[in-house]
């Protein structure tokens, strides 16, 4: 039996809808009404259902805000919005929210017997549960592409996996869990080939499941980009390598995404390793670096201080004087005077 939510503000059509999903349903379905947002999530609390059609412009709380409450409840629902031409960018903002269809109105028997057609075979699909063996099979495929330092097979790999998910009916905390899980299995395996990679652990940040298998994804693609690196012969210590590098070239503009493709690591992955390490980002790093150069060659009379500007890295000597300014709080010949040297 089929348990259904209707939500408008008008009783008309409250009861038109109603009418018209019991004739296509069956009369065995389980079909509540609401007047607004409000009542459909009171009804919500009591019991789940496995549709949910809603109005977008109702008083206390719209379609949109009903919605966005749903997106963060742990939900298997699946919403159809039913609403107006004139609501149809609001309509958009709900598919950000998990809204599976779009109606409008007046709506018409055969769209809407289309629309539960789709939720019928969307809610027909594999459930959330995995199985062992397909959790294993991920696993130990990601391990091997992994190992061979294979970008393709992994990815392909990823991608199935993402799809399979995607297509079942779970929960976000499902998502999030099988996930977490499936991390820590492959790191179990890559440490058994004795491969460590740096990030031993999964915590994924609250999100959408394509933004939680976004993060997945992410982390397991720095594991390979971390073994290309090591087995490059590369087996220093990463940020140690970048400090030697920035030192040397301290007189140019070098960026993060360069020192981290020197290196073979991902940026967004190199930036937070960096700043995990040093306390600093790769910005302030290089400044602070700069600026003490720049304290030493101030300390020698020979330099003129334009000199020192661009033998830190600045053409622009008026920005030069504002940094070291804004670093020691004196200008460079403030700074100069105090040494004694005029």
């Amino acid at each position: 039996m089929r348990k259904i939510v209707i939500v408008d503000d008008e009783p008309v059509i409250r009861k038109g809808l109603s009418v018209m999903v019991r004739q296509i349903v069956g009369p065995g379905a389980d079909i509540r009404l609401a007047a607004d947002g409000e009542e459909a999530l009171a009804l919500m609390k009591e019991d789940q259902p496995d549709y949910l059609f809603t109005d977008i412009r109702m008083p206390r709380m719209d379609g949109l805000e009903l919605c966005r409450r749903l997106a963060g409840m742990d939900t298997v629902t699946q919403i159809v919005v039913v609403s107006g031409y004139g609501d149809f960018e609001y309509a958009r903002q709900c598919v950000s929210y998990g809204v599976k269809e779009y109606l409008l109105k007046p709506v018409g028997r055969a769209e809407l017997q289309k629309t539960i057609a789709k939720l019928e075979e969307a809610a027909n699909e594999p459930t959330g549960f995995v199985a062992v063996a397909k959790l294993d099979d991920w696993v130990e495929r990601l391990h091997d592409a992994v190992w061979n330092l294979e970008e393709e097979k992994l990815g392909a790999v990823l991608q199935e996996w993402e799809s399979e998910m995607l297509r079942r009916k779970m929960s976000r905390s499902q998502h999030k869990e099988l996930l977490e899980e499936g991390y820590t299995l492959l790191i179990r395996r890559l440490h058994a080939s004795s491969v460590n990679p740096s990030q031993s652990a999964l915590r994924l940040r609250e999100g959408m499941p394509a933004e939680l298998f976004g993060q997945f994804s992410g982390a397991v693609r720095e594991i390979l980009q971390e073994l290309r690196v090591r087995r490059k012969g590369k087996a220093k210590d990463p940020v140690e390598e970048a400090k030697a590098f920035m030192e040397e070239n301290l007189a140019r503009e070098i960026s993060l995404e360069e020192v981290a493709e020197l290196l073979g690591l991902n940026p967004s992955y190199f930036s937070q390793l960096f700043k995990q390490v040093t306390g600093e980002t790769f910005v302030h790093y290089r400044i602070s670096r700069r600026m003490e150069k720049a304290k030493k060659l101030l300390g020698q009379s020979q330099y003129r201080i334009t000199d020192i500007s661009f033998e830190v890295g600045y053409a622009d000597h008026p920005h030069f004087t504002k940094t070291f300014k804004k670093y020691t709080g004196l200008s460079p010949s403030e700074y100069r005077s105090q040494l004694g040297i005029e």
